[in-house]
């Protein structure tokens, strides 16, 4: 049998606010720096007895009552190979915490698993299956779907089953708590935690509740001295601190709870009624919510390998207006944009043969030879929106220094063409057909934002049938080229709107739209080589291999 392991998605370097994980958040900066002797602590193994002494006076039992576990999956597991083994049975239902199936198959018992989303617990079908198991998993409010058994459904199981393991990690955002009916069974051991709404999840710190002997027997299972001294000390301190604390973070939490479940309500994604500190919703394409939200900077939660949850995603909630605002602000761009931005050369135009054509034979002028690689790669690294200065540097790079206004008016004769020569403009062609344009304007007002001059950007959009159906154009006299944000941010001023798409075929389109928060979607334009522009895009919620296939995007 081969062990399961946990294994939460990556996100990537760019999301600067993790909502895929149930962390807490903390109530205290400062804990550290109030223990007291760390060097002392650091010596010598553990000793979690003040912190027992304190969980016990928090719910109100004896200190035999509590085992201190590092963080709740610690107190988990011991449980598992205190009662189970290979061929036993344990009882949970479907979908919940992915430790129960994991710990169930590292010691080779099988699970029995009763589906329950939402709505009352399945109680008549758990305890029919509790006949022939050694355990039954409850967790309340469950994890991912933040739903909760009652007291009285609790204490009926607890009467059917020979064993109950009631994991309350997020108890403190719940309606109910229901550690002290719990403890009244004599059958039933309860798992908490620090981690959620104390804010202490990097410390690692859990704990037991139950009856004596059964506390005791769990307790011979599991490393010694699981919780370090110092993880212990802090937490000691944490609970020490006033109960407004934890109060107030509580609070934040079911108040966001209420406005996030109403906003993806209104987005058209399927939450369903949470008490943890999190929100489960289905959504009709639950990788773009995923993608879209992390190419702003949002991580929440996919569940991979877990078939039942493939059209769901979970948000944890931040306990803070500032992170929850942007949280909303992102959901509500990736999920229900109110314009489509657009680059233009590249995205809507064809500018192989002709700006970028135009790079290359304004540097042959002046003995400098450059290939369509080397303006390829120029384009990738970024910071090359200003095609005569891309032009300048290529030259320099190659040891030719030259004025930029020289290198402006040698490329303008070539791009624009002389009284007896057509220019390399010539040779451009629309991306996007006039029709599909109109369509897509039907929907949603589109804006375009280019480096070009306006007067190059007005002539390709009327020669080719798109100003008409175009609401806002952004031009290089504008704002500050790209990555600058300020061109999209004038776009969406303009616009009168917030929430926005940009799509665009370069690292400078895809800073510029991080920056504004609008969501960007990268393309690959004609000419350019698509392994490197998808690496040098990763950063965009998709890259499409062209620019047509935004429809299956649009909403």
């Amino acid at each position: 049998m081969s062990a399961s392991s946990y294994s939460p998605p990556a996100l990537g370097p760019d999301v600067d606010l993790d909502l895929s994980r149930n962390e807490g958040k903390s109530a205290a900066a400062n804990l550290i720096s109030s223990i007291y002797r760390p060097d002392e602590l650091i010596r010598r193994y553990p000793d979690t007895g003040p912190l027992r002494r304190r969980l016990a006076r928090l719910h109100g039992v004896d200190e035999d009552q509590v085992l201190v576990t590092a963080g709740g999956d610690d107190g988990l597991l011991r449980c598992f190979l205190a009662r189970l083994g290979p061929g036993m049975c344990a009882v949970a239902t479907k979908p919940t915490f992915e430790m129960i199936p994991i710990y169930a198959k590292q010691v080779g018992s099988r699970l029995v698993e009763i589906e329950w989303w939402e709505g009352p617990y399945p109680t008549a079908d758990i305890i029919s299956a509790t006949s022939e198991a050694e355990a039954v998993f409850v967790v309340s409010p469950n994890n991912p779907t933040g739903a909760t058994i009652t007291e009285a459904e609790l204490r009926k199981v607890s009467e059917a089953a020979r064993f109950v393991v009631l994991d309350a990690a997020y108890a403190e955002f719940a309606d109910e708590d229901l550690t002290p009916a719990a403890l009244e069974t004599g059958n039933v051991v309860v798992v908490r935690t620090l981690s959620k709404a104390y804010g202490l999840a990097g410390l690692r710190v859990g704990y037991l509740l139950g009856p004596p002997d059964l506390i005791a027997e769990v307790s011979a299972f599991g490393s010694p001295y699981s919780v370090s001294a110092l993880s212990g000390a802090i937490a000691l301190e944490r609970l020490n601190l006033p109960a407004r604390d934890t109060a107030t973070v509580l609070s934040a939490v079911r108040l966001e709870r209420t406005e996030l479940t109403a906003l993806l309500e209104a987005l058209g994604t399927r939450p369903l009624p949470s008490q943890g500190n999190f929100v489960l919703t289905e959504s009709a394409d639950a990788d773009w919510m995923f993608d879209g939200c992390a190419s702003l900077g949002v991580g929440i939660r996919r569940f991979p390998g877990r078939e039942e949850l493939a059209n769901w995603v979970r948000i944890t909630l931040p306990g803070d207006r500032q992170d929850f605002d942007r949280l909303k602000r992102t959901l509500r761009t990736v999920m229900a944009p109110e314009a489509i931005l657009f680059d233009l050369d590249g995205v809507l135009a064809d500018v192989s043969s002709s700006y970028r054509r135009s790079i290359i034979e304004t540097a042959l002028t002046f003995g400098v030879t450059v290939t369509a690689t080397d303006v390829d790669e120029a384009k990738a690294s970024g910071t090359a929106n200003d095609d005569w200065d891309l032009t300048r540097r290529l030259c320099r790079d190659r040891g030719v220094e030259l004025e930029y206004s020289e290198v402006v008016a040698r490329f303008e004769e070539i791009y624009q063409g002389r009284e007896d020569t057509l220019g390399l403009k010539a040779c451009e062609r629309p991306l996007v057909d006039p029709s599909t344009w109109s369509r897509w304007a039907a929907g949603l007002p589109l804006g375009v934002v280019t480096g070009r001059p306006r007067a190059d950007a007005e002539e390709f959009l009327d020669r080719f049938g798109l100003s008409e159906k175009t609401s806002v154009l952004v031009a290089r006299e504008d704002a500050p080229l790209k990555p600058d944000p300020g061109p999209v941010r004038l776009a969406l001023d303009r616009l009168g709107v917030r929430h926005a798409w940009l799509v665009g075929d370069t690292p400078d389109d895809i800073e510029a739209a991080r920056s504004a928060q609008v969501m960007p979607i990268a393309v690959v334009s004609p000419g350019a080589d698509p392994r490197r522009t998808r690496q040098s895009l990763a950063r965009a919620a998709r890259t499409l291999d062209q620019t047509l296939d935004l429809e299956e995007l649009l909403p």
